[in-house]
């Protein structure tokens, strides 16, 4: 087993303490600047290791590049191969307009910024929803919600457009329109290979959609990513069993970027960045305030699991329907 505590980005910041799991082998439990180690058997530094980064985005662009940039060092500094930052990475605006006015395509400056970090940090991203402008911009005024990986090389691999758009009123947590300001996006991506694994994009309001992460197993996926911004009253409700059913019923990996803390008068985030394991394990989160925290990812453990625990050989198309279809 190995656990790191590291200091969070900000000095001023407290020390986010690291939760007393019981943690299958390989897990790594997180508090993000400063290392201490504990007993780790060679073999778990072998597994490709992740970073999942909590921030707590704001309308200021410039600062929330700062905030994720030194978050995203830091896990090149633990050798991480894979970054993973929440949705809304870019901004969190005070109203749709505001939205609008900050968004860029995919081809602007803060694109290019993070490409640049990516080849000089050495490090893959899951930049997990930019407001993207995207090529209907001049007829619709509306964006996509893109979640972009990035090489090692800073070139972008794949982007999958958010489908499903959180339209919903919950009493305590004020109304959300996404549709008001955001396009659905048309498609499903096929899973993208990493250095950790075959990966499934996915954006936040996504998890509670089943059909999606079936589809994305079904087409090869061994990690299910969810980049986040949950509210304050779904997110203690929610958050976690969700994601863990996730992980349970696909037999994946889930990574969960989340934002956390006020980001204006008008918004909060929940936070509990987490990494699931195929059995439904949490096996890192991050507690309250912006960092980071750290899992290995064990595939040889995830096929494992699937041999013995066969389900999507057990599966009947036949009575229900192929719900969740592969990807073309």
């Amino acid at each position: 087993m190995l656990g790191f505590i590291i200091r969070p980005p900000h000095q001023l910041l407290s020390l986010l303490s690291c939760p007393g799991l019981r943690i299958p082998r390989f897990s790594v439990l997180c508090a993000p600047l400063r290392l201490r180690t504990m007993a780790v058997s060679s073999s778990s530094w072998e597994l490709p290791l992740v970073a999942v980064c909590q921030v707590t985005s704001t309308p200021d662009k410039e600062q929330n590049f700062k905030t994720c940039a030194e978050l995203i060092r830091e896990a090149a500094r633990l050798g991480a191969c894979l970054a993973f930052l929440p949705e809304a990475f870019d901004f969190i605006a005070r109203d749709p307009e505001e939205t609008q006015r900050l968004s860029e395509p995919l081809g602007g400056n803060l694109l290019e910024e993070y490409t640049q970090l990516a080849r000089e940090c050495g490090l893959w991203l899951s930049l997990g929803g930019f407001h993207e402008r995207g090529q209907d911009w001049e007829q619709t005024q509306k964006i996509y919600n893109c979640h972009v990986i990035l090489n090692n090389m800073g070139s972008v691999v794949a982007t999958y457009r958010k489908t499903h758009l959180c339209d919903v009123e919950i009493p305590g947590q004020g109304p959300m329109r996404e549709s008001n300001s955001t396009i659905p996006g048309p498609s499903l991506e096929s899973p993208i290979s990493t250095p950790a694994g075959k990966i499934g994009l996915a954006i936040c309001y996504d998890m509670r959609f089943p059909e999606l992460s079936l589809a994305l197993v079904q087409a090869g996926a061994e990690i299910l990513t969810y980049p986040s911004a949950f509210g304050s009253v779904t997110g203690p409700a929610h958050w976690e069993v969700l994601l863990r059913a996730r992980a349970i019923e696909t037999q994946c990996y889930v990574v969960a970027a989340a934002q956390c803390g006020r980001h204006h008068e008008k918004r909060a985030s929940y936070g509990h960045s987490m990494v699931v394991d195929p059995w439904g394990t949490v096996v890192a989160r991050c507690s309250e305030g912006p960092g980071l925290c750290l899992a290995r990812i064990d595939l040889n453990y995830l096929q494992q699991l699937r041999k013995q625990l066969p389900v999507f050989q057990h599966r009947r198309p036949d009575l229900y329907g192929n719900l969740g279809h592969p990807l073309s």
